[in-house]
């Protein structure tokens, strides 16, 4: 049995092996350039650089009732109090 399991083992190694040896490769410095221009291309559209208009952010909190607000604060101080 662990005759079979080494063979599969190393059939499954030569074909990554394989599969890594067919990845078209590019020099460092090339890839780095190329990344820098894409960053220097798409600067403008990049949230983290320029932010996100409030209207369209999707990560906002939402707005809650003053109301709703005011119901669990005085709750939670019900609930931490000690008297």
């Amino acid at each position: 049995m662990t005759s079979n399991s080494n063979l599969s083992n190393m059939r499954r190694t030569v074909e990554q092996l394989k599969l890594e040896a067919s990845v078209e490769r590019i020099k460092v410095s090339q890839a780095a350039a190329e990344l820098q221009q894409y960053c220097l291309q798409n600067a403008g559209k990049d949230a983290l650089l320029v932010g996100v208009p409030t209207g369209s952010n999707p990560f906002r909190e939402p707005r809650s009732c003053t109301v709703e607000e005011s119901q669990q604060e005085r709750r939670l101080l019900q609930k931490n109090s000690y008297f």
